[in-house]
């Protein structure tokens, strides 16, 4: 894993699109960007589908990720928006896939319980950690800005997480990895 990257987070929306794009540099992150695409006076699924894929393909083609972290649609009593949020979620995938990023894809859960601890914790509880780790001052207007960098950041502690649980098949590796722990 590089020390120095680029994420993309997406928190897909047909109505709402949020992003946030966060840079790392060895163990520092910084904010980039976040945002919102509002969709909502566009008509027509398949134009918001359009704008969806030419938005992110944008976002992508300013700030050059290295990968792109997407929240999952989540089951809902709606079948309808559930397949509209598959559809955005993909342009979204196919956009990066387009500039060959590799995608990791998130479940709602699991995005809130990496940045507070508590899978079932609201959006402004995401967006007050969000601004405390990152430092930023003004809250965004719309929080689907917030979950879209909540999801950038996810990715981040959950590749890290797994990068730091290294194995060893004995003792000589792991000293060739942790000089100090020598007795």
């Amino acid at each position: 894993m590089a020390d120095n990257r680029i994420i993309l987070g997406i928190d897909p929306g047909t109505n709402i699109m949020g992003y946030g794009i966060i840079g790392i540099t060895g163990k520092k992150i910084s904010l980039l960007s976040l945002g919102v695409l509002k969709l909502n006076k566009v008509e027509g699924h398949a134009l918001k589908l359009k704008n969806i894929f030419e938005h992110t393909f944008s976002l992508i083609e300013q700030y050059h990720p290295d990968e792109l972290a997407i929240e999952a649609p989540f089951y809902g009593k709606n079948v309808q928006s559930m397949l509209k949020l598959g559809r955005a979620q993909g342009v979204a995938i196919a956009a990066a896939l387009s500039r060959s990023i590799p995608v990791f894809e998130y479940s709602p859960k699991k995005v809130k319980q990496s940045i507070t601890g508590k899978g079932s914790a609201s959006k402004e509880q995401v967006a007050a950690m969000l601004q405390t780790l990152l430092s930023f001052k003004e809250m965004p207007k719309h929080l689907d800005a917030t979950d879209g960098l909540a999801v950038a950041m996810c990715h981040y502690f959950q590749r890290n997480a797994s990068q730091e649980k290294k194995s060893y098949s004995g003792w000589k590796g792991f000293l060739v990895d942790n000089p100090d722990r020598k007795g």
